[in-house]
């Protein structure tokens, strides 16, 4: 079998889309990169919609966390501190069983015992939770002149913080958020080891690399082949946030604009 067939066989497997059987000998490198690159698309899914969906929630808590209402700081501050006290892998587990009890209740809960939507909503929830303490922080940066400003120029509600306080939130937030979003890219390899089962063999990338190693007896080949997928799709994440980054700061002079750098990370 060529290559390019393989590619057509196997590119979209982790969808269903293609052969249903997995390969049972003879593994080759095109089969490796075929499928864990077809169980990246998992991984991508869950990234982007976690993080698109987690901006939003993690703006309000930050804002809620910085309130002077008890009302609303409080649940604030015990949702940042419950989902970045406990480990994600934990959350999956809990949420999952959760979600199984949930649907022996009511057939409208089946979704989210699916990875697709249940672990999207750990990610989600977990993601919220560290970029919320993260924009609580940049909102406490925010230089003092910056609002007296706005307030001298007669801005108040919603008008002061769209147009002040949430821009310069997020100049100040974004190297820190950077490394949020690789963090989570990282996360979601966690998915199908943590409680929610790959249907019919529709894992994402690390379910795919454990299954050749299973086989083949050798880790040595499927999971740097792994490790170079998730490097490319890290160079992606900085460049993509790097030019976000870069528009944010563009009204500052350049040698007060922060630049993006990659930093080793040994603990999260």
């Amino acid at each position: 079998m060529s290559c390019w067939q393989t590619i057509q066989d196997y590119g979209l497997r982790s969808l269903g889309i293609g052969e249903r059987l997995l390969p049972r000998e003879g593994f080759t490198l095109c089969e490796q990169f075929t499928l864990i690159g077809s169980g990246m698309i998992w991984n991508i899914y869950f990234g982007i919609m976690a993080l698109i969906t987690g901006f939003f929630l993690a703006t309000t808590l930050a804002v809620a966390k910085g309130s002077s209402s008890r009302w609303a700081r409080k649940p604030a501050e015990w949702f940042i501190f419950i989902f970045r006290g406990s480990p994600l892998f934990i959350q999956f587990f809990f949420a999952y069983f959760l979600f199984l009890s949930l649907k022996s209740v009511s057939p409208l809960f089946d979704a989210f015992t699916a990875a697709w939507l249940g672990a999207l909503i750990v990610l989600f929830l977990n993601t919220a939770a560290y970029t919320g303490e993260i924009f609580y922080g940049a909102l406490l940066s925010i230089p003092k002149g910056d609002t007296e400003a706005a307030d001298a120029y007669g801005m108040t509600g919603w008008p002061r913080f769209r147009r002040i306080v949430w821009p310069t939130m997020l100049r100040l937030a974004w190297p820190a958020y950077t490394n949020e979003a690789i963090f989570l890219f990282h996360a979601t390899t966690l998915v199908f080891f943590s409680g929610f089962p790959a249907w019919q063999q529709r894992g994402d990338a690390l379910y795919y690399a454990s299954y050749f190693a299973d086989k083949t007896f050798n880790p040595f080949v499927p999971y740097p082949i792994l490790a170079g997928y998730f490097i490319l799709f890290t160079l992606i994440v900085v460049t993509v946030f790097g030019l976000i980054g870069r528009h944010l700061n563009r009204h500052l002079p350049q040698e007060q604009r922060s630049r993006m750098r990659l930093r080793l990370n040994l603990l999260r």
